[in-house]
């Protein structure tokens, strides 16, 4: 080795005193063959020894060079090694090779050593095996040696760490090897030494227990045998020409043949059987001790390598290795649980299926298999599934009859899979399978045209986009067949024929059907070449065009536009009165170029359609074939195109017509004195309903139709008798009308008065649809409702923003009726049981899953349009409450959207928002109290579903206390507020009436941080009274056990401290800040404020640690509270149950000493001890408990004050922080889905081995220590 800045010129290897190792060392060598060098033919085409190289055994090296564990040091300066050289790039690749090679021949056993010490760097190990342990050490021991020399705080290794460096490392590592063999395969491996040495040491490696061993020993190996393969195949290839060349010299008559030659070749030949027979044995060992046992290897990473290079080795070497014995090996890996080795599997076979002449040999391996590739189409990988479907494709090409009708049929439904990728590769099948066979009789057939191949195709297509009934569709089907039949799905003038031309005589006709489907065919693709993107739903957004790919597009709408422009007229009129036909070919004229109606002379063919859009408007009254229209108009009436005045007077004409039509209509239909009948109403209707259908696409603010819209909605409220369908299209046209108007308005092209009237005629509409929300009809009210949050919405303080500040006047807020109308609407009409929706449902809608879809789908709607009310800050938060409180109720149907609004509204403001989730459970709890009466039964069903809800909410809070800090404390208070509000319905003596609520509460107390617990504990305090404090009756249970959720880990810190003794968790150490004097004085603290709980509260400003509540303590030292001195009970009545009789300093003996390690008592254990408290006198008990509570306080902080801050911030105190969900415990639903915000939690790094076994249970292969008789069972 040399230097780093000579690596590119005169890499070398040194060589040392030791002589070669003799024949009888344990490394591997167990025949003593080490002394032999070479075989005739191979030693003399050895690689001969470069110009500049210099001769003799030193090897061109310096007299100062030296080696020092596994470095090579030249002058002091430290030299590169053999695996820094592999990593720093491909290009030095070919050199370093040959000077290793050249330093093998000068020293055979310090040039293996480098090349071992190469494997072991490339597994990570920092190690390197020295001159001393290569010769008298066998391989395990050497593996075991250098297992001990692992880095312990990290498991990576070049394999598997990432970055570019270490991608082009795995790369330059499998050329080295690759090019390695390939430079001594005419000589050094042939040996018997450095190939029996290299394959002992990478199978001894492959079975280490440590998996970068295992990992890189079997890259090497398999890269190994690949190169071995390239050899074997060489001279296989030799071999032939021997042999022909032999024969082709005997054959010769007697005196044209040359005897020696003859022996030469035969020389020759039986040279190269010997190499050949050494390269199998070589091969056979890899195969046996490597392959066969890391196939299915415990690491994914390490079963792929084997099967990609097997499946390598099949392709180059056919004749050795495509056969039954080593194609079982990726039959069985086919059903390997990780996906990777799944997608190994396929492209091995894949490249095996690509030659016909090998796919032909795999007809055995096929009818075994082909099940589990067929089934391997709907994998669960999206990239296996696409190359299982891609296998499938090749196999079909190999033949037609290994694949049966069945196993196409499974495939050919993926074309309208969601997953773009899987729906191209099945619409290849597809195009393989039905559009590539073309037979004799099509021969000759026209290139365009009804009569000419691609009609016939393009039927084929038809009939199977009926036959796979998922009509709608069409576009999935299109796209998916676009890649590769896009020829044939662009022949439009094809399809226009089929749809225009009267069949041939003896042609059957396409049935209206039919028909239908080609119209939806051509008009995907249409949209498919103008738009060259995928559908909605395929496809993650618009890629950027090839300047290609873009020069098509214009090229294919031209096309369209010049074919289309003549035809659509035609099959406008053709197919007028058919609803289906009509809406696809209305969308056709958006992807025209509109510029070629000019230049193309084509005005007489937009007069035509001018003419037949007008009589589709005339013969329908379908809202969507309107709209439809209404959409055409809007694309063809655009400024910058010269017909743009010749659709304009055509579209005034139409709107003219209607207007005028309309306002006749509705004079009649209005008129006093006269009950309108049916006919009338009807004409009013489809009137109407094409009004609003130009309405939402065209500006028909010029004829006034506020007006008479106002009119007829007004009409309907008096009269009470108003048809519903009217009633809608009145809504929905008014609406459109103050949209445009606000438009205008706000593109300040509006007059001065405009704005004055828009805000009476948006406040008088909302009236309007106020006043509807109490219709009997559901239609009318859902549409009111819908209408009114829209423009709640859009009229809300949000309009102003992005410099709109002129648009003041027209913020509309509602009023605290509205808004109660809006949510009892949401009550009424949601929030029901499907079975009562079907029942009231006016529409005589049949009891079937689509129409129950079709209604959870209007419902969810409604829901998400109010919920957005919330989320903009349109109502009050606190409305929330009332469907906050429906989550578990309705969850599997407006789980998601109750979620989101929650999300979102804490966003907004995390207290308003917790005060709202704790109303939403006072409702829910007053309702309860409600139906089952004063006396709670905490074990019904509906109490317990209070409960799970209050904890759902606690989950929603994620795992950072500070961040939801102010939000938890008022939560709490709310509660704390709820629950004693309402006295006792029995009397004095009986708990308060809401007392369960703590119960509830209590979910919510693992959220509050350790001295956010104690002034809440406080605060609760405030409302009890003595009595309450001592009673323990079952009534009584939630106050005893709200008080015990905020005393663990916060009334005390010994509890605290005690729970991290028993838990054995991490300290650390946490600094206090000494105490001040504000919070020595306590006892006034809380004598002041008892008067004013409100002011507590919103002090926060005062103190950092405790910004929602009291100041309190904050006692760090675990000095002051040995936990052996301590009293269990002191954990949970440090305010009320100090013993009179009992000194505050005096010492304690602990009574239970099993209880040391325990961080809260029993239930038992407290009711115990508490009823042998209640037989003191009460006077005598309360006045010693506080005056000795009183007291502790102030010794523990005379102590603390002394002690000074520097022992407090040295003092460690072991953490266990609360992060229980819920008081039961109930962890399970941590992964509901809730959207709530996680803290990483980071582990040490282990400095233990066994620490990080069990940190990493995949680093150890159990499968090396287990053999399949132990086992006994395949793992596959």
């Amino acid at each position: 080795m040399i230097a780093a800045q000579d690596l590119h010129t005169e890499f070398q290897f040194t060589q040392e005193a030791e002589s070669h190792l003799s024949s009888d060392t344990d490394l591997e060598d167990p025949d003593g063959k080490n002394a032999k060098t070479g075989k005739g033919m191979a030693a003399k085409k050895g690689k001969k020894a470069l110009g500049d190289k210099a001769k003799g055994g030193g090897a061109g090296r310096a007299p100062g060079v030296g080696r020092v564990n596994g470095h090579y040091q030249e002058n002091g300066m430290e030299t590169v090694t053999l695996f820094e050289v592999v990593k720093m790039g491909k290009s030095a690749t070919q050199s370093v090779v040959d000077d290793w090679i050249e330093a093998y021949k000068q020293d055979r056993d310090h040039a293996l050593l480098d090349l071992i010490n190469f494997f072991i760097q490339c597994s990570g190990c920092k190690g390197a095996v020295s001159g001393e342990m290569f010769r008298h050490m066998q391989n395990s021991e050497i593996i075991r040696k250098m297992t001990e020399e692992f880095d312990e705080d990290s498991g990576d290794y070049p394999f598997t760490m990432s970055g570019p460096q270490w991608k082009k490392f795995r790369i330059s590592f499998s050329d080295f090897i690759a090019v390695l063999v390939c430079q001594c395969q005419y000589s050094i491996i042939y040996d018997e030494y450095m190939m029996d040495t290299v394959i002992s040491l990478l199978t001894g490696l492959s079975d280490s227990q440590v998996r970068a061993f295992r990992h890189t020993s079997t890259l090497a190996a398999m890269k190994l045998m690949t190169a071995l393969v390239n050899v074997a195949l060489n001279l296989s290839i030799n071999m032939d020409n021997t042999q022909r060349q032999y024969e082709a010299e005997r054959n010769k008559v007697v005196a044209k043949r040359a005897n020696d030659r003859l022996e030469l070749l035969l020389q020759k030949r039986k040279e190269l059987q010997e190499n050949q027979d050494e390269i199998e044995n070589m091969m056979n060992a890899i195969f046996k001790g490597v392959f066969v046992h890391r196939y299915r290897d415990a690491i994914a990473e390490i079963r792929a390598i084997c099967i990609e290079e097997i499946g390598v080795w099949m392709k180059l070497y056919s004749d050795a290795f495509l056969n039954d014995s080593y194609l079982k090996y990726v039959g069985w890996t086919m059903h390997d649980k990780q996906g990777e080795v799944r997608l190994k599997c396929l492209s091995a076979l894949q490249g095996l299926f690509y030659s016909r002449e090998l796919g032909a040999r795999l007809e055995l391996f096929t009818s075994r298999f082909k099940d589990r590739i067929v089934s391997m189409t709907l994998d669960k990988e999206y990239d296996v599934a696409v190359q299982a479907i891609k296998l499938l494709t090749l196999v079909l090409q190999c033949s037609d009859e290994i694949l049966t009708a069945e196993d196409c049929e499974s495939v050919y439904h993926l074309v309208y899979s969601a997953h773009r990728p899987i729906a191209v590769s099945a619409g290849e099948f597809l195009f393989k399978k039905l559009f590539s066979h073309r037979g004799p009789e099509e021969e000759g057939l026209p290139r365009r045209g009804r009569q000419s191949l691609n009609g016939s195709l393009i039927k084929t297509t038809v009939f199977f986009f009926l036959e796979s009934e998922l009509h709608e569709h069409g576009a999935y089907l299109v796209d998916s067949l676009w890649e590769c039949g896009s020829e044939l799905l662009k022949d439009w003038e094809t399809m226009i024929s089929l749809l225009l031309d009267e069949p041939m005589p003896g042609e059957e006709a396409l049935t209206d059907r039919q028909e239908t489907a080609l119209v939806e065919i051509m008009l995907c693709a249409i949209r498919q070449a103008c738009e060259c993107h995928p559908p909605v739903g395929r496809g993650t957004g618009r890629r950027v065009l090839t300047a290609k790919e873009k020069k098509t597009q214009l090229d294919d709408r031209t096309r369209i536009t010049e074919m289309f422009a003549v035809a659509l007229p035609l099959l406008l009129s053709k197919y007028c009165v058919d609803i289906d036909k009509v809406m696809n070919l209305l969308q056709i004229p958006k992807y025209f170029d509109l510029d070629i109606y000019t230049t193309g002379r084509l005005e007489k063919h937009l007069d035509a359609l001018l003419r037949q859009m007008w009589a589709v408007q005339d013969k329908h009254t379908d809202t969507e074939v309107l709209e439809a229209c209404s959409t055409t108009y809007h694309s063809l009436c655009n400024e910058e195109f010269t017909i743009f005045n010749r659709v304009d007077i055509a579209r005034s004409q139409l709107l003219d017509e209607l207007v005028d039509k309309f306002d006749r209509l509705l004079e009649d239909f209005l008129q006093e004195g006269e009950e309108p009948d049916e006919d009338d109403a009807y004409q009013v209707l489809s009137t109407l309903k094409k009004i609003s259908a130009f309405h939402n696409a065209h500006d028909l603010s010029k004829w006034d139709l506020f007006t008479s819209n106002y009119r007829l909605l007004n009409t309907g409220l008096q009269n009470g008798d108003m048809p519903e369908q009217i009633v809608i299209h009145a809504m929905q046209c008014t609406h459109y009308i103050i949209l445009w108007h606000l438009a205008k308005v706000s593109g300040g092209s509006s007059l001065k008065g405009d704005m004055v009237t828009l805000r009476k005629q948006m406040r008088a509409f909302c009236l309007m649809c106020q006043r509807y929300l109490n219709s009997i009809n559901n239609a009318v009210k859902e549409q009111a409702f819908t209408i009114l949050c829209d423009l709640l919405l859009i009229f809300s303080h949000q309009i102003m923003s992005s410099g709109r500040e002129q648009l003041e006047p027209l913020v509309y807020t509602p009023d605290s009726s509205l808004q109660a109308e809006l949510l009892n609407f949401i009550l009424d009409q949601v929030f029901i049981d499907q079975d009562d929706d079907d029942n009231n449902s006016t529409d005589g809608q049949q009891d079937d899953e689509a129409s129950k879809i079709e209604a959870l789908h209007k419902r969810r709607n409604l829901l998400a349009a109010y919920c957005k009310l919330i989320i903009y800050n349109v109502v009050e938060i606190n409305t929330g409450a009332d469907i906050f409180k429906q989550y578990m109720r309705f969850y599997n149907d407006y789980g998601d959207i109750i979620k989101e609004t929650l999300s979102k509204t804490r966003q907004i403001n995390k207290v308003q928002c917790a005060k709202t989730l704790v109303l939403s459970l006072q409702m829910l709890f007053n309702e309860m109290l409600s139906e089952l009466g004063f006396n709670v039964d905490r074990s019904t069903s509906a109490f317990c579903g209070i409960k799970e809800l209050a904890r759902r909410f606690s989950l929603t809070f994620g795992l950072d206390q500070m961040k939801n800090r102010e939000a938890i404390a008022m939560l709490h208070k709310d509660g704390i507020e709820f629950a004693f509000k309402e006295p006792s319905p029995q009397g004095q003596g009986s708990p308060p009436l809401n007392l369960a609520f703590l119960d509830v509460l209590s979910e919510f107390s693992s959220k509050l941080i350790r001295q956010d617990k104690r002034i809440v504990h406080v605060y609760l305090e405030r409302f009890m009274t003595v009595q309450m404090a001592l009673q323990r009756e079952d009534c009584w249970l939630p106050l005893i056990s709200y008080r015990n959720s905020l005393q663990v880990g916060g009334d005390d810190d010994t509890v605290s401290v005690i729970s991290g003794i028993s838990s054995r968790g991490s300290t650390r150490s946490k600094k206090s800040k000494p105490a001040t004097a504000n919070k020595r004085k306590l006892p006034e603290a809380e004598e002041n404020s008892c008067s004013s709980s409100d002011a507590v509260w919103m002090n926060r400003e005062q103190s950092v640690q405790t910004p929602v509540m009291m100041h309190s303590p904050h006692l760090t030292s675990t000095v002051l509270r040995d936990p052996k001195k301590m009293r269990p009970e002191d954990s949970y009545t440090a305010a009320f149950t100090m013993p009179a009789e009992q000194h505050p300093h005096q010492p304690v003996p602990l009574q239970q000493p099993q209880h040391h390690h325990q961080a809260a008592l029993d239930y038992n254990t407290q009711v115990t001890w508490m009823l042998t408290q209640r037989q003191q006198a009460e006077a005598r008990q309360q006045q010693e408990r506080v005056s000795m509570h009183y007291a502790k306080m102030r010794n523990h902080m005379q102590q603390a004050i002394r002690r000074g801050s520097g022992l407090m911030e040295d003092d460690e105190e072991p953490i266990v922080e609360d992060v229980m969900m819920s008081s039961e415990d109930r962890l399970e639903d941590i992964n509901e889905g809730m959207d709530f915000d996680t803290m990483d939690i980071d582990l040490p790094a282990s400095k233990n081995r066994r620490e990080r076994t069990e940190l990493k249970p995949d680093y150890f292969d159990p499968s090396s220590i287990m053999d399949d008789s132990v086992l006994n069972v395949s793992m596959f």
